[in-house]
């Protein structure tokens, strides 16, 4: 009972940081200034999973007075910090450090600030002031702890925040419903804590 707008957003390493993250801003400012045509409510919420939560989280920051809520799904918030999950859940789940390790050189390409929050959204100062969110990570996900510091970094700030992680799954449980019962039940209550989310707003 939503209104989806799908970003096709520029990719790495063809277009490296901060591509995505200018498109990304450029959609929201879009879809905020064409709401009405959209055929929505007027409630602007962002989302995604993995790239796409720390995308979501970036544009919550940047534009808090335009997005109004934020579904964040496994996402990656900190570039190069170091949490127990990563290599507890580091190898033989899907999502593996030397992959994550690719991804993260293609996309920042060399010489990049590490600490940009425009990247590592975990790094802000403040999270005062963000819309209310919904983040969920899964139990056998490298990016499980970020994820849910970040949930921890908006309850201190006073942000309600839904927070819940999915016990016995791995990174990509989105994407997984046709081949996995617990995925798809998955999926089904993420669905519902952002309509939740979004219809309380309106």
């Amino acid at each position: 009972d939503v209104v989806v707008l799908s970003v096709d957003y520029r990719l790495a390493p063809e277009a490296a940081y901060p591509a995505a993250v200018e498109d990304v801003l450029t959609a929201v400012r879009w879809a905020h200034a064409h709401l009405d045509e959209l055929g929505g409510a007027s409630v602007l919420g962002v989302g995604g999973d993995s790239a796409g939560g720390n995308l979501s989280a970036v544009a919550s920051q940047a534009l808090p007075d335009l997005v109004d809520a934020q579904v964040l799904i496994y996402p990656a918030v900190d570039m190069a910090g170091q949490h127990p999950s990563k290599e507890e859940n580091g190898t033989g789940y899907f999502l593996d450090t030397p992959t994550m390790l690719w991804f993260g050189g293609h996309y920042l390409g060399s010489g990049a600030d590490v600490t940009d929050v425009r990247h590592s959204p975990l790094l802000a100062e403040s999270f005062e002031g963000l819309p209310p969110a919904v983040v969920v990570t899964a139990q056998f996900d490298p990016l499980r702890d970020e994820g849910e510091a970040y949930a921890a970094k908006l309850a201190e700030a006073g942000v309600a925040v839904d927070v819940h992680r999915y016990d016995g799954l791995i990174h990509g449980f989105i994407d997984m419903g046709p081949l996995s019962p617990a995925a798809a039940d998955a999926v089904d209550d993420v669905a519902a804590r952002a309509k939740a989310l979004l219809h309380g707003l309106v």
